[in-house]
């Protein structure tokens, strides 16, 4: 299921113009998701349609958030599908918190 819910988070965002869309597979690093989806948008606005537009059309296959966070400042929403958790900033926010690194690096002190 998660890569199935991967790929259809990764085409949605593509779908509505989403901004350098990547994953991170994080399983062996933490017991919080198996993956991360990281993707910016252009403005708040274009940020808060990227996170509706996911939410509606996973909704449409049953599929529905565990928690959603950030949505009322629109500059980082976090959105928890369990096994995967979608981020999506701002190209600014992005840059300020390099959660991408972050990762990379603890990946690589296992």
């Amino acid at each position: 299921m998660e890569n199935d819910l991967l790929q259809k988070i990764e085409k949605i965002l593509e779908s509505k113009k989403g901004i350098d869309i990547k994953h991170m597979e994080i399983k062996d690093v933490t017991t919080i998701a198996d993956y991360f989806v990281i993707a910016s948008g252009t403005s708040s606005t274009h940020i808060k349609s990227l996170a509706d537009n996911v939410e509606y059309e996973l909704k449409k296959d049953g599929i529905y958030p565990n928690k959603i966070e950030g949505y009322e400042t629109g500059t980082w929403i976090l959105m928890d599908y369990g096994d995967v958790v979608l981020h999506i900033f701002t190209e600014q926010e992005r840059e300020n918190y390099k959660i991408e690194e972050l990762w990379n690096e603890m990946k690589q002190k296992l």
